[in-house]
């Protein structure tokens, strides 16, 4: 099921509906830019947290709910969600006329020091630099942020690059990570013209 979200006094919002089935997962996820609820429900505590707080500082209404084959482990629950979030936030940008398109943010957890700077060129693109000092945060394994971010990157058109300057704890890591991604993209997807950012003319 795939909808945009229309308001008929308004016109079009930012704002799209997505369901994604496979054999190993089913996420369902509603997104809207302009804000709103957060309820997300993966299965894993620790990812959940880390949605929500990726939604509350990117200004975002997320409601997401996933169902996967978390008896195998969580690889592809976390791999799919970047998924569908990543398709979700490419429909609701549309022809992405008027966003500012660049950001940066940094952000502290505790001993941590985490970096994002994005670019929503339709060119997408990784560069993940965090090590994790523990492999296992709860029932979340470490290195699936990095694959949650390049299934988000390459799905949503993003340009993103990631990198821990220094810590050394994977849940403080983590959350800087995800905290730095939602500032920037919060930034990133604000309107302030009316083309498109490019000298191209498209995005």
């Amino acid at each position: 099921m795939e909808a945009s979200i229309y308001n008929e006094k308004d016109g079009p919002i930012r704002a799209y509906v997505l369901e994604r089935k496979t054999k190993e997962t089913c996420i369902r996820a509603d997104l809207c830019l302009s804000g709103g609820e957060i309820q997300v429900s993966t299965g894993i505590g620790f990812f959940d947290h880390m949605l929500t707080a990726f939604a509350f500082y990117g200004g975002l209404g997320l409601k997401l709910e996933a169902e996967g084959d978390l008896q195998v482990d969580g690889h592809h629950t976390v791999e799919d969600v970047g998924i569908v979030l990543g398709q979700a936030l490419s429909r609701a940008l549309g022809d992405r006329k008027g966003i500012r398109r660049f950001a940066s943010a940094y952000i502290p957890m505790d001993e941590a020091l985490c970096l994002t700077v994005l670019d929503f060129s339709n060119r997408p693109f990784l560069v993940f630099d965090a090590e994790m000092p523990q492999p296992m945060i709860g029932s979340y394994d470490a290195c699936l942020t990095e694959e949650f971010m390049r299934a988000f990157a390459m799905n949503s058109g993003l340009t993103l690059h990631m990198k821990c300057l220094y810590g050394k704890n994977a849940h403080h890591i983590t959350e800087a990570l995800f905290k730095s991604l939602g500032v920037a993209v919060r930034e990133a997807v604000e309107i302030t013209g009316t083309g498109v950012t490019s000298t191209k003319g498209v995005l």
